[in-house]
């Protein structure tokens, strides 16, 4: 699952994915330094693990990971192919969920492209693209649609009077995700298309250092602005947190977080961000060998978590061994859990929750 770091040029885009990978894009003072996307694979920070480690003690600990892909910046008039336009709108279709970053902090020596600072108007120039994009989409559908739907047919007709209204809504300059259409529409209909502003978003206000805990004028206003859009919005000091990125010492990066205010890393909660924003839950398996976060789907079931793991797991799957983490944490051991009888067996109707710790049987 990736998420996409977009925004216009020169707003911090290339500087943030530096500081949530250890990959080092060019980051420079000028537009379109990131031609191709930028790829990294990025930990989900989660205490939890840590914990687990501490009682397990095992060989080594592996973290959850999402890919974060860093995209050229846009401009006006990408969706006619200006700047890299049709490169950005093809690698954003790819992207799962969209990290919109805007510039929220003044600074003379680093230009804007458009000449002043104003996050409504960025956020908008980006929208609007993305929107125009979603209607050329809608459209090319629309006309196979209609000819259907003059024939009769029925889910045709359906289908038709779900796409004009997401037709009306781009035409008004409101992005898919905030046009109102029945589960069953937009399941049908709606999601096979991959309209780009059906993506959900996290908007991150990139601000300066003094702003890093409480925000600024600028975050007031994204966020009087997205108030009706159901999405995040993430206040982080983009330039500080690279500065901390820097430093190789623990201790070292403690005591800059704590006098800027901070208890962690911005980073930390935004790539935690990103993984709620996928849609994205964690599961644990616990053994001598490695203590490890698993990866699914919020909603997933027994065997479709063991198929992580690996495919024969989920085509045998017989029955999962279950331990909450609060109740592994609270006994101490998987050994003392099974004493007190907590460990529960689950069956392939299982819907696994978040911070499970899992032992799968299986046989193939």
């Amino acid at each position: 699952m990736k998420a996409g770091i977009v925004g216009l040029p020169n707003v911090g885009k290339s500087t943030l994915f530096n500081c949530l990978s250890n990959a080092k894009a060019q980051s420079a003072n000028f537009p379109f330094c990131t031609i191709e996307p930028n790829i990294g694979v990025v930990n989900v920070p989660d205490s939890r693990l840590k914990k687990l480690g501490e009682l397990v003690n095992p060989q080594r600990i592996l973290p959850a990971t999402v890919e974060i892909v860093d995209i050229a910046g846009l401009v006006k008039g990408a969706s006619k192919g200006e700047g890299l336009g049709n490169q950005f709108l093809g690698n954003i279709r790819e992207t799962d969920a969209i990290l919109h970053v805007l510039r929220c902090f003044q600074d003379d020596n680093i230009v804007h492209v458009d000449g002043s600072i104003d996050p409504i108007r960025d956020k908008e120039t980006i929208d609007m693209e993305l929107q125009l994009k979603d209607l050329e989409t809608v459209d090319k559908k629309l006309e196979k649609v209609k000819r259907a739907a003059k024939t009769g047919n029925k889910e045709a007709q359906k289908e038709e009077a779900a796409l004009l209204k997401i037709k009306a809504g781009l035409e008004q300059g409101r992005s898919v995700r905030s046009i109102e259409l029945s589960e069953d529409d937009r399941k049908e209909f709606i999601k096979p298309l991959q309209f780009i502003t059906d993506k959900p978003v996290m908007y991150v206000c990139n601000v300066d250092e003094n702003s890093a805990t409480t925000g600024n004028d600028f975050v007031e206003k994204v966020k009087a602005a997205v108030k009706d859009e159901n999405a995040e919005v993430l206040v982080l000091a983009v330039g500080t947190e690279a500065d901390i990125a820097e430093l190789e010492d623990f201790e070292e990066r403690q005591m800059f977080l704590q006098d800027i205010g901070l208890d962690e890393p911005g980073s930390a909660k935004l790539i935690r961000g990103a993984y709620t924003l996928l849609d994205l839950q964690t599961y644990f398996t616990a053994g001598e060998k490695e203590v490890r976060a698993w990866t699914i789907p919020v909603g997933a079931s027994a065997p479709q978590a063991a198929g992580v793991i690996h495919t024969d797991f989920e085509k045998g799957f017989i029955r999962a061994e279950v331990i909450g983490y609060d109740t592994y944490v609270e006994h101490g051991s998987e050994a003392k859990v099974k004493e007190a009888g907590k460990m529960r067996v689950e069956g392939k109707e299982y819907i696994v929750k978040d911070g499970d710790v899992m032992h799968f049987r299986f046989n193939v």
